[in-house]
């Protein structure tokens, strides 16, 4: 009876997917940290051609993985799209460790990477699929999943940076490769392929107008801005902490480190808590710790502050990429892939938005003027997420 027990519990699939979610994970940790560095120091380039790759990386992520979302919830088996997926992602890995021009890695390269990046909302996707055939908890098992990936973030950035300048960029880029070729091998070996759920003709005109769905619409602009504020800090601390308060530069590591660790207990007991809660209080507390978390940038300069305040950033970053994403597929039932995918989009814009005015605003107006632009979008972020339905 106890072997039975053990045996429900122990779900391969499930434990599948996690292994998935976080081999993915490390894979882009590895290589999201030191791309600036990669460009600037082995390609040869200039600060406004770093920008620009960052910029047109952003944007052909965002219409490659909108097109393949659109395919995915239609027809094909998901399954051999995320290995497709991971297919381009080796051959991106390997061009960055082998190759040293700017005009090749900013084509070639950026269409490798943004077939790859839809790898991930498709993975989630399944995972959706799964839970709901099998009758698992959704929200408790997306969240297990986003925290693979907060865990992979917590280990990816100090290897990134160890295997970079200690064996080189070749090797590090070989690792990320040889990760994602045991994440395709297991895609292939132990995710199953869920059959597509008919959907009546009245599902099928709900979904085609999914974006003119108020709700949706403004959970993105929400999400976007959010995600906008993260990438705004995430740019910008470094440099502030160092030229303005005069801080050492491993205080920016050991806060990055801090705020990824805090953020996987908070994402267990969001996914945990949410049933109670409800998903539209959850994440009305998350962005109002994220305005918190702005305002604590704002006012405090010291390194234990700076180190508090990580707490509010973790329920902020903790809660909107798990319980975000599952708002999202809630308010367009039927289309998980879309509804994913319209997330990670949100992300991706954001991380062109802020690109773009941590520049303008560092070297018009200083550093302190990125962190008072960042309150006020959290604020905002706060009144529109008020006002999406609860589902």
């Amino acid at each position: 009876m106890r072997s039975l027990l053990t045996r429900r519990r122990i779900n391969p699939v499930y434990l599948a997917f996690m292994a998935v979610s976080f081999m993915a994970g490390v894979a882009g940790a590895l290589q999201a940290p030191t791309m600036s560095l990669f460009l600037s120091r082995e390609v040869e380039v200039r600060p406004f051609w770093v920008g620009l790759f960052y910029t047109m990386n952003a944007v052909a992520g965002i219409v490659v993985s909108f097109l393949v979302a659109k395919r995915s919830d239609s027809q094909g088996d998901r399954r051999r799209l995320i290995m497709f997926c991971c297919v381009m992602a080796i051959l991106n890995a390997l061009l960055f460790a082998f190759n040293r021009h700017y005009l090749t890695l900013i084509t070639l390269g950026v269409f490798f990477a943004a077939m790859a990046s839809a790898a991930m909302p498709q993975i989630f996707a399944l995972a959706r699929e799964y839970a709901d055939s099998s009758a698992r908890e959704v929200v408790m098992f997306s969240s297990v999943m986003r925290a693979q990936l907060s865990l992979a973030w917590v280990i990816g950035p100090p290897l990134s940076f160890a295997l970079a300048l200690n064996y080189g960029f070749t090797v590090m880029y070989l690792v990320a490769a040889t990760l994602i070729f045991a994440g395709l091998l297991l895609v292939w070996l132990a995710l199953p392929s869920v059959p597509r759920v008919v959907q009546s003709p009245d599902v099928i005109v709900t979904q085609l107008s999914a974006w003119k769905d108020k709700d949706v619409r403004m959970l993105f602009i929400a999400s976007m801005i959010m995600w906008t504020c993260n990438t705004i800090y995430m740019i910008d601390m470094p440099l502030y902490i160092s030229s303005v308060l005069g801080l050492p530069d491993s205080l920016a590591g050991l806060l990055m480190g801090s705020a990824a660790g805090l953020e996987i207990p908070v994402m267990l007991l969001a996914g945990h808590f949410v049933k109670r809660t409800g998903k539209r209080k959850m994440m009305l507390f998350a962005v109002l710790s994220g305005v918190l978390f702005y305002l604590g940038m704002v006012l405090f300069e010291s390194r234990t502050a700076l180190l508090l305040i990580q707490i509010f950033n973790a329920v902020f970053i903790g809660i909107i990429a798990g319980i975000g994403m599952i708002w999202f597929q809630d308010l367009m039932p039927g289309r998980p892939g879309a509804a994913t995918t319209l997330f990670t989009n949100s992300i991706s814009t954001g991380v062109i938005l802020a690109g773009v005015l941590q520049g303008a605003l560092a070297e018009t107006w200083g550093h302190y003027a990125v962190y008072w632009l960042a309150l006020a979008l959290s604020v905002v972020a706060l009144l529109l997420s008020a006002r999406v339905k609860d589902v």
